[in-house]
This record gives structure tokens, C-alpha cells and sequence, in this order.
């Protein structure tokens, strides 16, 4: 494990400062661009543990990391290869050749199970502890039938049980100062497997898992933590590998991917890597190809014919994340749940462009997505309104909820719902120019404006446009038109705002005249309060209506995405909201609704209960939507900001005519 702080601007990673000790540059070494320093004087700190590889690759790490200047701590119990026996002559072979270049090395001997002492004595000796490189290791290779219980936990205390202690030990300390960089070292046996090997293989690729969930935990702390698996002559490689074979691999074309790891200047994290010979390559998986459909069983004949499609690497992806995972399954479940046929997996295709050069702005803006056509009955009218929480104790509901009724209508807000899936099928994948990562796009706002009463069944055709793009900085926004007709007759128009993270910075404009603008909320007591307590089932009726993404149902997909429960769709509150001000301001009556613009924030779990607040001022209505958490203590206020307003706030016009215009920005989330 090694310990860097900050850098004089060069050493782009982890080269902390350590109590402002410093080393001058040799005169015969001239300054330069590297990896560690740029300036003649500069001052670091890194402790290092070394594998039990006497000559290889733990000395090559340590000679690396103090030949760019590191304070190095090198551990070896200097057991042999099968974890026997014990000697202090590795490390100190190590320490002894940092020292007479000039570097600043101590040695180590405790076990990787004593992990608080080995940490220790890197804070003991430089003050501070940025970087751990869990790379202790032993063999002890029996066939599986021939595998005792000795055999697999000794593998399993040294390789997995061991980094997890040393790591431990260490994350507190790379917490308080917000700096940490971890490596853990696999093995292609924990990838691949290998004959005599499964309580090694399993070990190492148990700290993959380690890896990519410790790079979950610590990013919010500038933690990263990376796999590596390493190919290259050791003590361990020598005794399976032919002697000509274990020469070319030399242990130093390992070392600078393990630098590079650890440098501050490297955002890479949760990855996982195979290095040998000076070829290093990142694992992906494939785009993967859907093979079911609606209605249909799936079946092992659907896979073998899909076979080839499924093991294609063409157009392979890589997830960072659960979550950029669970979106790819999402996606599949809406294209299969839309009647989708059996292809590809649109959103893997999407995210397998996502670091490429396919996103340009220019060639997506004005592209247009094929037609897609919505049929629906009275059927899905009434279900939809009982979906945003339509009762027969309303007043004025059976218009909504009963198809004989003479004034049988369909609530205004149901007109999101052709366009959702207009933008839901997986065509954006195929938008020239929009070769980025779908899995990393969020629901920021929502435009519905209708141009008449919307008809209680039929079949409407929507046409989907990119109408701009928009560079945030931290990601981009994607502004999406879709017209909505029955038959040769425009009904309504959707604009969706989405924000894509991380595809910002491409120099592009910051704002856009097609985006709808919301305006600033009044500051007095409301006029009119509205509450109402959506159920314990409201996700599950809306989904019903054709959101059939898994967050919004099952607690697992929920966790997955961080959260406690399912949370409700974004889009069911907005029309909680949007029936509020219906009922108090156009009595009921949709044909006096216009437009509603909806801005996404916070979740909202499904038996919390929502309050409106509106204001009227001459024929403008402000609301205010807020969670009512707990009856008795009060009101909880979910907040947010967009410029100086807040997005909490929802607009709400009463122009001369009948026509209602209704501007809305709910603190919602809404995850596509």
C-alpha cells in the first residue's frame, strides 16, 4: 500500500504532500512533464504493499513509486509461495535499493491480517496513508475433488480476507482527507479459471466484487479503487509457466498501468484490467440481443438463433455501475413491453458509443426518430386516471372514470403517454450524432400542450425530432419535440427535457429559445391548499398505463438504484398536480386546459401524501408542491434550484378565454 498526497501540479494522481517535507530534483535530472513532478521541488508520500514476490512485481511497484519521488512502505512476511515459512529478507532486499538511489523507503513484516499495523506503520512513518495496492498473494493448487478445507481458506485469508483488512484499516483515513486510490489484483484464473486453481480463482475474483463495490463507496470521497490482472514472471508464475515465457513478461510492463491507477489526474474507477507485455486491455461485455417478446414465451430455440448476435463484440459496452446496468435492463423491458421485436438491446447500443466520437450535436440537432403509433380505448383512460389518483369521491370524477357517461372525457395529462412511448421504443439509439450513453440519461422536464380535447380511444401517430442540445457543463440536455396527430390532425405536443450525464463540455450553447422557460413563484401565503395522499399501490396501478420500468415495483431494482422502496413515477405526481389545479381553477373541465410544464427533482415513495399550494394573481396561478411526511410534525419541503427559481414551484395561467395554460415544476425523479 503507498501513500501519495498532492501533487505540484504534475504528479496528476495521488502525490500528497506529507508534513511539507521536501527533496530537491538531482542536478543531473532537468525538470519535466511526467507523472510525478514539473517543478524542482517537490514532496510526497507513498506506502506500498508488495505481493510476496521477492524480485517481481511488488519491487517493481515500489522501485516505480519511489523513482518519482515516494515514500514507500514495503510489506513482505516473506513466507514462501505456498504461504510457509517467514523472512524479512524480501522487504529488506527492497528498502536497501529504494534507499541507495536516493529514495525514502521502510520495511514492513506483519501479515496482511494484521492490517491496522501495516497501516499503521505508513502513518508512523510519512504521517499519512493516500493509496493501497492489495497485491499479497500465495498458491496452494490442488484439483478440486483433492481441494481440503486448509487449501481454500488459507487462499481465501491472504488473497481476499487480507486486502479487505488492509483496506479497511486504510479507508477511514483516505475518508478525513478526501483522497484515496486502492488497487486490488485479480488474476486471469479469477476470470477465466484454470485447472487446479478454484480456491485461487474464486479469491481473486472475489476481489473484483470487493473492487467495483469499494469504488461505489468511496467516490463521493475521491476514493477510486481498480482490478488489475496482471501477467507477469514472479515466483508464483515461474512454477506453471515455461522459463522462456515468465522472461517476457517482465514485471515493468505492469507497473505504469498501476501508476496511472493511482494518479490524481486518473478518473478511472471501478474498471477492470489485464496487463502483460505491455499490452493492457479494459473488460467489456457484449450488446447483448433481445429474445422475447410481448405475450411470448421465451424459449432455448430464441437463444440459439440469437446466438451469434448475443457473443458479438462489435458493439461491445461497459457499464460502470449497477445502476448503468439495471437502465440497459430497463430498456429492454420497455422495447419488449412496447411490442418491440426481437434485436438488439437499444440501450447497450446507446452506451457502447458513449466515450466515443459518435456524439455530435450539430449532425443529432433536427434529426428525426421513425413514427410511432399508440392505439387505446376507454379502456386506458379510465386507467390512467385511476393511475394519478382519480376517485369516484371526487366531484365531477365519473366523466373520467365511466365510459357512459354523456361527458366522458380523458384527463388532459394522458397525452404524455403516446409520447413516452414515441421516445421510449429505442430510436434514439439510432439518431445520427447521438452515440452516447443512454443508461446515464435522467427525466429533467416535461412540456404537454394540447391543441384540443384529447379523443377517449383510437389510434394517434406521434413524429419525434431533436429540436437542440444544449451543453450544461457536467452533462448535456437534449430537448425532444414530439407531435402528436389523429389521423392528419396535430392534438398535442410533448417537449422532453433530458439530461445526459457527463456529456457536457463539447462547446456548445448553455440555452436554447425551443426550451420552454418557467417563471418566478409569487412570495405570500397561498390562496387555495390542496392535500391528497397518493397509496401504498399508486406505482403499481400508474405502470399500468406503459411505464413498466422495474424502480418503480420491485424493491431489489429499487435498491439497486439507491433507494429504500419503489419509488412513484415522476410523471404520476405531475399528474396528482396537474388534476389539483384542474379541480380548483377550471372546475373539472378539460377543455379548459392548455399546457403544463413539469421540471423533475426529488422521488416521492408511493402512501406519502402531497400538498398544493396555489396563488392566484389576476388570471395567473403560482402552485407549490410539497411532501406532507408527517401530519403531525408539519410539512417537509423538498427544494431545488434552477437559476434564482425554485424548482418546486408550478405556474398555473388563466388567460381572457376558457383556455387554462398550467406551467409546472414539481420536485420530482423521474429516471427514464
Amino acid at each position: 500500500m503507498f501513500a501519495p498526497g498532492f501533487s505540484h501540479q504534475d504528479w496528476h494522481t495521488q502525490v500528497c504532500m506529507v508534513k511539507h517535507r521536501r527533496r530537491s530534483v538531482p542536478e543531473t535530472q532537468s525538470p519535466q512533464k511526467c507523472l510525478c513532478h514539473s517543478k524542482e521541488e517537490w514532496c510526497l508520500s507513498l506506502a506500498l504493499e508488495e505481493v510476496k514476490l521477492q524480485f517481481r512485481l511488488g519491487k517493481e511497484y515500489a522501485l516505480a513509486f519511489a523513482s518519482r519521488g515516494a515514500s514507500v512502505v514495503v510489506n513482505d512476511l516473506g513466507v514462501d509461495t505456498k504461504g510457509g515459512g517467514r523472512s524479512s529478507a524480501a522487504a529488506d532486499k527492497v528498502v536497501e535499493e529504494i534507499r541507495a538511489k536516493g529514495g525514502k523507503a521502510v520495511a514492513n513484516y506483519d501479515s496482511v491480517e494484521d492490517g491496522e499495523k501495516l497501516i499503521q506503520s505508513a502513518l508512523d512513518a510519512f504521517g499519512r496513508i493516500d493509496v493501497v495496492v492489495n497485491n499479497a498473494g500465495i498458491l496452494r493448487d490442488r484439483s478440486f475433488a483433492r481441494t481440503s478445507d486448509l487449501d481454500w481458506d488459507l487462499i481465501h485469508r491472504i488473497h481476499l480476507r487480507g486486502s479487505f483488512l488492509v483496506t479497511r484499516a486504510a479507508w477511514n483515513h483516505m475518508k478525513k482527507q478526501n483522497f484515496g486510490r486502492i488497487i486490488m489484483t485479480a488474476s486471469a484464473a479469477g476470470i477465466y479459471g484454470n485447472f487446479g486453481q478454484a480456491n485461487y480463482s474464486a479469491a481473486k475474483l472475489g476481489l473484483l466484487g470487493l473492487a467495483n463495490t469499494l469504488a461505489i463507496e468511496g467516490r463521493k470521497y475521491n476514493i477510486h479503487c481498480n482490478t488489475i490482472a496482471p501477467v507477469a514472471g514472479s515466483r508464483l508464475t515461474e512454477t506453471v509457466m515455461p522459463p522462456d515465457l515468465v522472461a517476457s513478461l517482465k514485471p515493468e510492463y505492469v507497473a505504469p498501468l498501476v501508476l496511472w491507477l493511482c494518479h490524481e489526474q486518473c478518473q478511472e474507477n471501478g474498471g477492470l484490467f489485464e496487463a502483460g507485455a505491455g499490452w493492457i486491455v479494459r473488460w467489456e461485455r457484449t450488446e447483448g440481443r433481445i429474445v422475447r417478446q410481448r405475450n411470448k414465451p421465451m424459449t432455448p430455440e430464441g437463444v440459439r438463433d440469437q446466438w451469434d448476435a448475443i457473443c458479438d463484440f462489435e458493439n461491445a459496452t461497459k457499464p460502470a455501475n449497477v445502476q448503468e446496468s439495471l437502465h440497459s435492463v430497463v430498456s429492454v423491458l420497455s422495447q419488449v413491453e412496447s411490442d418491440g421485436e426481437v434485436g438488439a438491446n437499444p440501450a447497450a447500443a446507446a452506451a457502447s458509443g458513449a466515450t466515443g466520437s459518435g456524439f455530435n450535436p450539430a449532425e443529432a440537432i433536427g434529426q428525426k426518430l421513425p413514427p410511432s403509433s399508440f392505439s387505446f380505448t376507454s379502456n386506458q383512460c379510465i386507467l390512467y386516471a385511476l393511475g394519478v389518483g382519480m376517485s369516484t369521491k371526487d366531484p365531477d370524477s365519473l366523466r373520467f372514470l365511466y365510459e357512459g357517461h354523456q361527458d366522458f372525457s380523458c384527463l388532459p395529462t394522458f397525452g404524455v403517454i403516446p409520447s413516452q412511448a414515441a421516445t421510449m421504443g429505442g430510436g434514439l439509439s439510432a439518431v445520427p450524432g447521438l452515440s452516447i450513453d443512454f443508461t446515464q440519461v435522467l427525466h429533467g422536464e416535461q412540456y404537454l400542450e394540447l391543441y384540443k380535447p384529447l379523443p377517449t380511444s383510437g389510434t394517434l401517430t406521434s413524429e419525434t425530432t431533436v429540436a437542440d442540445i444544449l451543453d450544461k457543463g457536467s452533462g448535456a440536455v437534449i430537448l425532444l419535440d414530439v407531435n402528436t396527430y389523429n389521423g392528419d390532425e396535430l392534438v398535442c405536443y410533448n417537449q422532453f427535457s433530458v439530461f445526459v450525464v457527463g456529456a457536457g463540455r463539447f462547446g456548445g450553447k448553455r440555452s436554447s429559445d425551443k426550451a420552454k422557460a418557467p417563471l418566478p413563484p409569487p412570495e405570500r401565503a397561498p390562496d387555495a391548499v390542496v392535500i391528497e395522499s397518493t397509496t401504498g399501490d399508486q406505482a403499481a396501478l400508474y405502470r399500468l398505463s406503459g411505464d413498466w420500468n422495474p424502480l418503480h415495483i420491485d424493491p431489489g431494482f429499487a435498491a439497486m438504484g439507491g433507494f429504500r422502496a419503489p419509488i412513484l413515477h415522476g410523471l404520476c405526481s405531475f399528474g396528482f398536480a396537474a388534476r389539483h389545479v384542474l379541480r380548483r381553477f377550471a372546475d373539472n373541465d378539460p377543455a379548459k386546459f392548455k399546457a403544463i410544464k413539469v421540471r423533475f427533482a426529488k422521488p416521492v415513495f408511493p402512501g406519502q401524501s402531497l400538498q398544493t399550494e396555489m396563488w392566484k394573481e389576476g388570471s395567473r396561478i403560482h402552485i407549490q408542491c410539497k411532501i406532507r411526511s408527517d401530519l403531525k410534525s408539519g410539512l417537509m419541503l423538498i427544494k431545488a434550484t434552477a437559476g434564482k427559481h425554485n424548482t418546486n414551484q408550478i405556474y398555473f395561467f388563466l388567460p381572457t378565454h376558457k383556455l387554462v395554460v398550467i406551467q409546472i415544476l414539481i420536485s420530482e425523479l423521474f429516471t427514464s
